[in-house]
């Protein structure tokens, strides 16, 4: 969806979430992140609330032009995020076997709220 090379849309209100995003290393492996707080009101969210991504469900990872939702972000995410801090390495470990990021995320994603 979008000509940046990654677009990073997660609840920044969401104490979990904003921490996640600060400890993921992402701009060391891929280059330049746009973080977006998806509760913003930030008009490039419509393409993706249009495209039937409901953001208050999910964190949204669109990586060159590939849309990631949910789990399926985790997943992406863990497996960019270099292994550098023990956070990325503990993350990496877990949510980048994608059947494990599909069973955490929804455990992650509830505890959050």
């Amino acid at each position: 969806m979008s000509k940046i090379g990654a677009r990073l849309i997660y609840d920044g209100a969401c104490i979990f979430c904003d921490a996640y995003v600060r400890l993921l290393s992402l701009r060391e492996a891929v280059g330049p992140v746009e973080l977006i707080d998806a509760r913003s009101g930030d008009p490039r969210l419509r393409a993706y609330q249009s495209a039937g991504y409901d953001l208050n469900e999910g964190t949204l990872f669109d990586y060159n032009g590939t849309v990631y939702f949910g789990a399926d972000a985790m997943n992406v995410l863990a497996t960019l995020s270099t292994p550098v801090k023990t956070f990325n390495r503990i993350n990496g470990a877990l949510l980048s076997k994608r059947h494990v990021a599909r069973f955490f995320y929804p455990i992650l994603n509830s505890v959050a709220r």
